[in-house]
């Protein structure tokens, strides 16, 4: 029987006629006419579009009256009653004419050690009021850069050490929020300003709190993570920064382990900012005692360490009840081998001595009475013979 094979040659296309040609033609046209035109999301992909022409972008940065002087900041060492006139470069990024509102402000450290300013709506009281600008509004075309001066007076009441601050160039512009509602956007860009005002420089910093957390493991032998929640504060009058390493160390000051040095904030005056450590693989040693280990530091110079120490029970009490158990265990063991009373002795003594009677009995009579030993001589005197 022969084997089958598939063939190898093309079939042969058959070209539509004309009527059939009108027809599909028809078919299609219908169709459209029933479904209507085609959804807005099914149309034909559109490229991307570009970039917004009209997006606002400036720049902000120390300057001088020719032009940028490559200052990262504006640093002041100035004695109270001083003055100083410098520039801020403020360039226009965009398309079109931006205006500026150009300010001095305070700057603080928020909760997570970052370096803020104050917003718009709160007045500045130190660094910020001492800046003072020509005017407030700047306008500046695409492409270009304005020198704005701007001139920096200290009081003669000044506080010494840092005050830090910065220069604003702000954007104002109206938008609209996601459920429609009209908000006026305020977009602010700065140049930083470090000032240290002479006088006596008394850099500190304090470990106000520390907080212990530890999960006692149910394995006497096993391992646990230990929390360390520490809060520092700059108590000086000059911003610091530094590192911070915690130790954990069990009874008799055995350490147990150390973390690696973490590196602090810089922290402004009067800032504070908590740190949280998470030791692992700590053992139950009844007693554990964390040790918050600082090395704070000043842009001049490093300052003395800084320790507290906080300490938490871990206590195995799985370890202890098993210690227990074996106690109890030999203390009844021992007990119960203990002889509940003494036994009597069985060993012959000597025996008793009787005391020799006043009248020693003798041979009895007949009647039962008793006839002693010796008789007396009769009344006669003569001893009693044989005939």
């Amino acid at each position: 029987m022969p084997l089958l094979t598939p063939s190898t040659r093309s079939p042969r296309r058959r070209t539509p006629g004309p009527a059939a040609r009108f027809g599909a033609a028809l078919a299609a046209a219908l169709l459209a006419v029933l479904l209507g035109p085609p959804a807005a999301g099914e149309a034909a992909p559109r490229p991307a579009p570009s970039a917004d022409p009209g997006a606002v972008r400036w720049a902000v940065q120390p300057s001088g009256p020719g032009g940028p002087t490559g200052r990262n900041y504006f640093t002041y060492d100035l004695a109270p009653g001083d003055s100083v006139t410098d520039h801020v470069g403020v360039t226009n990024l965009g398309d079109r004419p931006l205006t500026f509102a150009v300010y001095g402000t305070d700057a603080y450290t928020t909760t997570d050690g970052a370096f803020a300013l104050l917003p718009s709506d709160r007045a500045a009281t130190d660094v910020g009021a001492w800046i003072g600008v020509e005017r407030r509004s700047w306008t500046v075309q695409p492409g270009r850069r304005a020198d704005i001066p701007f001139r920096l007076t200290v009081p003669r009441n000044a506080t010494p050490g840092d005050h830090t601050g910065g220069v604003i160039a702000a954007v104002a512009q109206d938008g609209v929020t996601a459920d429609g509602q009209r908000v006026r956007l305020d977009q602010r860009i700065a140049a930083r300003v470090y000032l240290r005002v002479a006088g006596e420089v008394r850099p500190a910093v304090t470990v106000e709190s520390v907080r212990v957390g530890y999960d006692t493991p149910l394995n006497p032998i096993g391992r646990a993570d230990l929390t360390v929640t520490y809060r520092i504060r700059n108590s000086g009058n000059v911003r610091v920064g530094g590192t911070g390493a915690v130790v954990v160390a069990g009874p008799g000051g055995w350490t147990l382990s150390r973390t690696s040095p973490v590196d602090l904030p810089e922290l402004l005056p009067g800032a504070e900012f908590t740190v949280t450590e998470r030791v692992t693989g700590v053992p139950p040693a009844l007693r554990l005692t964390a040790t918050v280990d600082l090395a704070p530091t000043t842009v001049d110079t490093a300052l003395p360490p800084v320790q507290r120490t906080a300490s938490v029970w871990a206590t195995p009490w799985l370890l202890i009840a098993a210690l227990a158990a074996a106690g109890a265990w030999l203390y009844l063991r021992r007990r119960r081998r203990r002889p509940t009373s003494a036994a009597p002795s069985t060993t012959p003594g000597p025996a008793p001595v009787s005391e020799p009677s006043a009248a020693p009995a003798g041979p009895a009579d007949a009647s039962g009475a008793s006839v002693a030993g010796t008789a007396e001589p009769p009344a006669g005197g003569a001893a009693a013979g044989a005939r």
